[in-house]
């Protein structure tokens, strides 16, 4: 398996779709870096050689922001949200939805399994 920026990628794949493995790489950027370094979209990723693959990392490590260096800058993001007291910081905090989505029905994704309340049935007054 070859590596490009610390991750393995498959090699039966092609080597667009196998540089999406990488966080912070899709199809558009995997694209735009293979035209650039003047790579085949349909070369898989075995048939490639060890400086194509240096010549891939070192590209996207000195154009894009991926792995680490994105899950970091998010991160912090969501911190600096949550520290200036904002709206959306304060949906981060209490794991709702950020983005305006209804909470009624739905958004059990983020706020994870039913929680049923049982209704406390209190002991009748006789008058």
């Amino acid at each position: 398996m070859p590596r490009i920026a610390g991750v393995d990628i498959p090699s039966d794949k092609r080597i667009i779709i196998a540089m999406t493995y990488i966080y912070g790489v899709g199809k558009v950027i995997a694209k735009d870096v293979l035209k650039e370094l003047d790579i085949d979209e349909s070369t898989r990723a075995k048939e490639l050689t060890d400086d194509t693959i240096t010549a891939i990392a070192n590209h996207l490590s000195k154009k894009y922001m991926i792995e680490g260096q994105l899950r970091r800058h998010e991160s912090q993001n969501i911190s600096r949200l949550k520290n200036i007291g904002s709206y959306r910081g304060l949906r981060h905090r209490l794991g709702l939805p950020v983005r305006g989505q209804r909470t009624k029905t739905n958004a059990r994704t983020r706020k994870g399994r039913k929680k049923t309340v049982s209704v406390k049935k209190g002991i009748k007054e006789m008058r």
